[in-house]
């Protein structure tokens, strides 16, 4: 007995898949990309999360929470100086055009 299993073509944003608003859906896409950022240097660093939370100037189970993805207590700016506090660079760039519709926010990791 075989069973048809519905399946749909995701966007490229998980959290649009999920049912979060536009604006939602593209912050939490930008903090994600950031938190991963942020894991991959501590790790590449060889820090302890309370090593990396001294340097982030926050507590360790505050750095845990967020790297396992309760990030609805922290802010894209505080996950940038926390790049920062890390060595890392972070930009930020505005683009040249301007559209009719809502802009779209963004953030990759290099």
């Amino acid at each position: 007995m075989s069973r048809k299993i519905s399946v749909r073509t995701g966007s490229d944003n998980i959290f649009r898949d999920l049912g979060f608003s536009e604006a939602e859906a593209q912050e939490a896409l930008a903090k994600s990309e950031l938190i991963h950022a942020i894991a991959r240097t501590i790790g590449k660093r060889g820090l302890t999360q309370i090593e990396a939370a001294k340097r982030c100037r926050t507590d360790q189970p505050t750095l845990s929470k967020v790297l396992r993805g309760r990030m609805e207590s922290v802010t894209i700016d505080k996950l940038a100086s926390w790049l920062t506090a890390l060595g890392r660079d972070v930009e930020i760039r505005v683009g040249s055009s301007v559209r009719k519709t809502p802009g779209r926010l963004v953030a990759r990791a290099a």
